[in-house]
């Protein structure tokens, strides 16, 4: 897992290099000249409820409230096959200047796992990289497990595969996380796999699995009504402000500086767009990255800045899919 790690992080470097200039804030990006001629298809490659789904369309109220674009960006879930089904529309809509798409690490892992699809997210045209997502390891609170080393107990105790672990589709972020708790713990649970984050967090209160490891967003709500427990996150120390700040991570507890994994939330355009039309996508979501909305919303809600755009991003694409595809591997999900 270590390598794993190294992996990715070696692909981030290099787009950290890569786009010097880029990476801290966005630039003044304006549209030149084109605008929609009807609504914009906003695909989101998630079911309803989870990370995702809540992403695109509190960013579909900034556009709507602040004006930003002539017509409106409509929400479209098209989380079938692990995101496949999105994937495929938007290859299918190559050329299209009214559809883009709010991406999640399915993006990489969902062409690895079925190169039936033909999809090279490489060739898609890139819009921007809002921020990396976060994930954490939560319980309930009525399972009285208040600590990693606890949980890893109730977990052994419990026997092999008895122990439901909650999470999107099999070979999805999720599962990758789960992995990587087995394999640093010794542990083997049962794999719950669940449309979107939304209906894990639910599920996890209504005590039909015994953990997931959901993004803030989804669990929020239920840690502030005192229902579950954060255990510790999945990200490097000092990252994380606020509240979410709080949680210790896996590193701080002493078990390693390779217990980090992240969630991109970016936006994509089908291959083939005019410039134009790329540099109006650009520009309206330099627009929301910059607004006190999307600002407090990353506080809030336990997400990393992180602006990138052009080739830049489409480098940082193809880093990390060469890391999922090492991760897949190492899971036993590819060959």
């Amino acid at each position: 897992m270590k390598y794993l790690r190294r992996l990715m992080l070696a692909g981030l470097g290099l787009t950290l290099t890569l786009a010097m200039g880029v990476i801290s804030a966005p630039g003044d990006a304006t549209a030149q000249g084109w605008e929609p001629k009807k609504p914009v298809e906003f695909v989101i490659m998630a079911g309803k409820g989870g990370g995702a789904d809540r992403l695109a369309r509190f960013i579909q109220g900034i556009i709507e409230k602040q004006n930003l674009s002539s017509k409106p960006f409509v929400p479209i879930n098209k989380g079938g096959g692990s995101g496949a089904e999105a994937l495929r529309y938007l290859k299918d809509h190559a050329g299209d200047p009214h559809v883009i798409m709010a991406t999640l690490n399915s993006y990489y892992t969902t062409p690895l796992r079925n190169t039936g699809l033909g999809v090279d997210i490489a060739t898609f045209t890139p819009i921007t990289r809002l921020a990396e997502d976060t994930f954490q390891l939560w319980v309930t609170t009525d399972s009285g497990i208040k600590s990693v080393d606890e949980y890893v107990k109730a977990v052994k105790a419990a026997g092999p595969g008895n122990w439901k672990m909650g999470g999107t589709g099999k070979g999805q972020e999720d599962s990758l996380v789960t992995s990587m708790l087995e394999k640093k713990f010794g542990l083997k649970f049962t794999y719950v796999p669940y449309k979107g984050g939304g209906t894990v967090a639910k599920e996890l209160i209504g005590k039909h699995i015994e953990s997931t490891v959901n993004n803030p967003s989804e669990q929020a709500g239920f840690w502030e009504a005192g229902k579950s427990v954060p255990l510790a996150s999945f990200t490097p120390k000092g990252k994380l402000k606020g509240r979410f700040g709080n949680i210790p991570t896996f590193e701080e507890l002493g078990y390693g500086s390779d217990m980090v994994y992240y969630m991109q939330r970016s936006i994509i355009a089908p291959q083939g767009i005019d410039k134009e039309v790329q540099a109006f996508y650009v520009g309206v979501f330099d627009k929301v990255y910059k607004s006190d909305e999307w600002q407090n919303y990353l506080k809030t809600k336990g997400l990393i800045p992180g602006w990138l755009t052009g080739q830049a991003l489409t480098d940082y694409f193809v880093a990390e899919r060469e890391a999922h595809r090492a991760m897949l591997k190492e899971a036993g999900e590819i060959k």
